[in-house]
């Protein structure tokens, strides 16, 4: 798992070199995020999957909790649905990008504490779970997967602007 969740992160650091600053910033339309936007919507909620798996990792309260129907299905498919769906409204407010280097540096500090976490993880046989906003309750490794899934969903979406672009 994290092997692929390192290659996914990995992907979108180097996708970063193709953008120039102007580009990072550049909105399709009104309605739609720049890829900076994007890259912080993903650094943004990357930092509350971190937090998720802490509080997992370091108590065992909601150990007989599951995910409810969606995580289950989402979780055994390894993917979210192949759907457009809509964020929550505090979406729209996310900033620009300050520049490259700061998204750059954050992912690179959340592929680092995500490692870390992995390993914590796997040393560790009592864990709790935390409540997912829609999907019920994820343990410290479910969390992992929805991270690594929440990466790939947007890839979708960053196909969308790269084309929009000419970066396709």
């Amino acid at each position: 798992m994290i092997d692929q969740l390192n290659i996914t992160i990995d992907s979108w650091i180097i996708a970063l070199d193709r953008y120039s600053f102007v580009e990072l910033c550049t909105q399709p339309s009104l309605s739609s995020w720049s890829i900076g936007q994007l890259y912080l919507h993903l650094i943004g909620d990357t930092g509350f999957y971190i937090e998720q798996i802490e509080k997992c990792l370091q108590s065992v309260e909601n150990v007989d909790e599951q995910p409810n129907e969606n995580g289950t299905a989402m979780l055994a498919a390894n993917a979210f649905p192949d759907i457009k769906i809509v964020g929550h409204p505090s979406n729209a407010d996310i900033p620009q990008p300050a520049n490259i280097g700061h998204v750059k540096t954050d992912l690179l500090a959340i592929r680092k504490t995500l490692n870390e976490l992995y390993l914590l993880s796997a040393r560790q046989s009592a864990q709790g779970k935390s409540k997912h906003p829609g999907l019920g309750y994820l343990s410290a490794s479910q969390w992992l997967q929805f991270t690594d899934m929440h990466f790939r969903h947007h890839l979708r979406q960053k196909e969308r602007i790269d084309n929009f672009l000419g970066k396709a």
